[in-house]
């Protein structure tokens, strides 16, 4: 069944967006939030469990300390509150893929509340504000096998792994986000992607999303313009990228607005994010907290993190994203736009490294946005997989300043490292790309070009000096490029107008 859309500028015109995110963070401890067991990921399945993560009877939980202390670190970059008194509760729900038949989490006393994240879009700053940061375990993971979409509709059988099942898990609960209006769908894609740079800064975790290490439930609901009051909420589960928490937004609002046109009501229920359409479709109806019949976890003790212990690891906070984009702009001398320009393709890391490897700025930003950023996009892979490391895009400037190569050569000095060849330096020897010196192969090509050419010497001498331009490009395509074009310029105007 295909739902009714409507256009998403007239979504907006008549109705007004709230939007609320729930992000789930597995970090990147060596073993698992209440037992001993590995975290490695891409083991055969079921070999990473134990007693404990296995729910067997007469087994104990006890906390990972590096998870504890990587859930408040996140919440001190976050601007939270961090809890003096805190424990852990027991989520109640029975689903194959937690064979205890609940999940450790932790409810009315979580680690860290009350911060925010500002992220900018199109230059206007919004503000989200987090209700809280709090610590659990992960789930096992459901294989649903035999039919065509890989869901359990229509599949012969399933299969459960649980070697992901008590993984430490951080789940990070906005408030609702109203006022961003038409803006709605970029606010929750900056967010995470702003959320997903302070968590690598952190080293908290790889939050690779094609991984399952970092996953987003996107809440979205509408309300008619100037209403008092929101309208219901639907929550997309598991939204596994970040172009997707933006398209999940828009979907959502398209069919929520055609069915408030329509007269209808909206449910609310969880829904599923297909990637190949952008659409969404029913899940189940959404609980409440009283649903999960939450009560303190018997088997483990309350957390009451020591005030100088916390204050030391604010102490020891690294430079989050947004301080280090102001620091960079100023050192660089750009503006706020090209800024952005970077952080949006991915660049921004890599011209740091490439800038501390020894090249100017300026430099740096013109290969990574420009010929590199082609390649990458042509390849359709991320900037940073590129077979090329920023110390090699240093060293290729470095021989552009120095003469010995120029751009046009640099773009085939770039195919040869792209292609495995080695670095700059050694694909410039190997294919004797070095720009050509004034050499007796140089002065022929100038010769040549003269000679070639009597009606653009003509024009030359007559005072059309602009015409030169027509002898340097065919010198230039007699050497393939290895001439330096200012000293061909150099030679053509000492012959031509000097001769």
């Amino acid at each position: 069944m295909t739902d009714r859309l409507v256009e998403f500028d007239d979504a907006v015109a008549r109705y007004e967006p709230v939007i609320g995110l729930e992000t789930h963070v597995e970090l990147g401890t060596a073993s698992k939030m209440f037992c001993g067991c590995s975290t490695t990921f891409g083991a055969e399945p079921n070999t990473q469990t134990c007693p404990v993560c296995l729910a067997l009877p007469g087994s104990l939980p006890v906390a990972n300390a590096a998870a504890i202390e990587a859930t408040i670190r996140i919440g001190l970059a976050l601007g939270c509150r961090i809890a003096n008194w805190s424990r852990f509760a027991r989520k109640n729900y029975f689903y194959p893929d937690i064979p205890k038949g609940f999940q450790t989490s932790q409810y009315d006393e979580p680690l860290c509340t009350a911060g925010h994240l500002d992220v900018e879009v199109d230059g206007e700053t919004y503000r989200v504000e987090i209700e809280r940061v709090h610590l659990e375990e992960d789930t096992g993971k459901n294989l649903h096998v035999g039919g065509a979409t890989g869901r359990i509709q229509g599949a012969d059988h399933s299969l459960v792994d649980f070697n992901r099942a008590g993984i430490p898990l951080v789940e990070i609960v906005t408030r609702p986000v109203p006022g961003t209006g038409a803006k709605a769908p970029e606010v929750a894609r900056a967010y995470v992607t702003e959320l997903r740079e302070i968590l690598l800064t952190l080293g908290v975790s790889e939050v690779r999303m094609e991984q399952g290490n970092l996953r987003c439930d996107v809440n979205t609901s509408l309300a008619p313009v100037g209403s008092l009051e929101w309208g219901t909420r639907t929550e997309t589960k598991n939204v596994n990228s970040l172009r997707s928490v933006e398209r999940a937004v828009r979907y959502e609002m398209r069919r929520q607005a055609a069915l408030l046109d329509d007269g209808g009501t909206i449910r609310q229920e969880t829904r599923h994010f297909h990637e190949d359409t952008g659409s969404t479709s029913p899940g189940r109806s959404k609980e409440e907290a009283t649903d999960y019949r939450y009560f303190p976890e018997p088997d483990l003790v309350p957390l009451a993190p020591d005030a100088d212990w916390v204050e030391s690891l604010r102490a020891a906070l690294p430079e989050l994203p947004a301080a280090r984009r102001v620091r960079l702009q100023q050192e660089w001398g750009i503006s706020g736009t090209e800024m952005t320009w970077l952080a949006n393709a991915g660049a921004l890391g890599l011209v740091e490294q490439t800038v501390a490897a020894g090249a100017a700025p300026g430099d740096a930003r013109k290969w990574w946005l420009g010929d590199l950023a082609r390649r990458a996009n042509d390849g359709g892979v991320e900037l940073a997989e590129l077979a090329i490391t920023p110390a090699q895009v240093a060293e290729l400037t470095g021989l552009i300043t120095a003469g010995t190569i120029n751009d046009k050569l640099a773009r085939q000095v770039l195919d040869g490292v792209l292609g495995g060849q080695g670095g700059p330096a050694q694909v410039v020897e190997a294919q004797g790309l070095a720009v050509m010196g004034e050499s007796d192969e140089l002065v022929a090509a100038v010769d040549a070009a003269i000679a070639g050419a009597p009606d653009v010497v003509e024009k030359v001498r007559a005072g059309k000096v602009q015409a030169l331009g027509a002898l340097v490009g065919q010198v230039m395509k007699a050497t393939r490029g290895k001439a330096d074009a200012p000293t061909v310029k150099r030679m053509l105007e000492e012959r031509v107008l000097q001769g």
